[in-house]
């Protein structure tokens, strides 16, 4: 015991002689202009602009609805025309774009979208087309902010096939087959949504959702012809789907499935902020800036996608 003591005393001392105060000057916060919007083939513009939030601001939904900017000039430019975007209520939308703005705010359903009380920048006069070049321009408190964005030409999937797990009688993942276009960059997007009906006799999801890792290029598979699979996204509403299988396809299911294609620099975006999002709060995750291609200093993106749309039947 007499030897033991001089040993902790000496560990004490040594772990208070390395504990010094640190005080971090945090610098302050200014408010940046924040864009979220997305032109798709056959659907409107929509356009969501807000002010960024300093971390440590209320995050009430009074407070989340007041850095919604409603007051500045938003126009589209293709092909030398110009398109002046107007402000318009959810219930004055289309419902087409209703449901894009439900996925682009990653909501539930569309009952909860229609709660909000967001005014949205559209226009029902401009349609995207593939191939073409959408120029966004946005004046806002004296200064121009502007972005570029392309649909591209759509790679539509092979063939789409459900396939049971091993072990199981009713579920299984969805695949599918993908010829990759050779010697260009590719960016996709996977999403799904379940048409047949649910237990309370209503569709099964009534928007789209991208499932996990729904984001990816062609970095490793270019110009190849290859199958892969994707997991269920949505949320379980039927209590006799075992937990254990929330991830999978059930036996019956009927799926959209709503297959992308992006430009490069959408990509990126779309890429870091997804990694972003599924590492927040890791202390040990590695710090993303998130890339704009917005100039003039804001954040955020303007996204252009082709997507197509196949139908797969879960059965054998």
């Amino acid at each position: 015991m007499r030897q033991a003591f001089p040993i902790l005393f000496s560990i004490l001392l040594i772990i208070t002689s390395c504990t010094k105060e640190v005080n971090i000057d945090l610098p302050e916060h200014i408010a940046e202009l924040v864009v979220d919007g997305t032109i798709e083939t056959n659907k409107n513009p929509i356009v969501l602009l807000s002010r960024s939030a300093d971390i440590y601001a209320s995050t009430d939904i009074s407070s989340y609805l007041s850095y919604f900017v409603l007051d500045a000039e938003v126009k589209v430019i293709c092909n030398e025309d110009t398109t002046e975007l107007s402000l318009f209520t959810i219930s004055e939308l289309p419902i087409e774009s209703q449901e894009k703005l439900a996925e682009m705010l990653r909501l539930n359903n569309l009952n909860e979208l229609q709660e909000l009380p967001l005014l949205v920048y559209s226009s029902i006069d401009l349609i995207g087309e593939v191939n073409n070049t959408y120029e966004l321009s946005i004046l806002f408190n004296g200064k121009n902010y502007n972005g570029k964005t392309k649909i591209l030409e759509p790679t539509a999937l092979d063939a789409l096939y459900w396939e049971l797990e091993p072990g199981t009688i009713e579920y299984g993942y969805s695949w599918a087959i993908l010829s990759d276009p050779a010697n260009q960059f590719d960016g996709y997007k996977w999403e799904v949504k379940r048409t047949n009906l649910n237990f309370d006799g209503l569709p099964k999801d009534d928007i789209f959702k991208r499932a996990r890792g729904g984001t990816f290029n062609d970095q490793f598979f270019d110009g190849m012809t290859f199958d892969f699979f994707f997991e269920n996204p949505m949320k379980r509403k039927d209590s006799t789907h075992l937990l254990e299988y929330k991830r999978y396809y059930r036996f019956g299911d009927t799926v959209v499935v709503k297959f992308s294609k992006m430009d490069e620099a959408v990509y990126e975006f779309m890429e870091n902020k997804y990694t972003q999002l599924s590492t927040a709060g890791n202390p040990f995750a590695t710090p993303i800036n998130i890339p704009s291609n917005i100039t003039g200093g804001a954040l955020g993106v303007w996204a252009g996608y082709s997507p197509t749309l196949d139908t797969l039947i879960c059965q054998p």
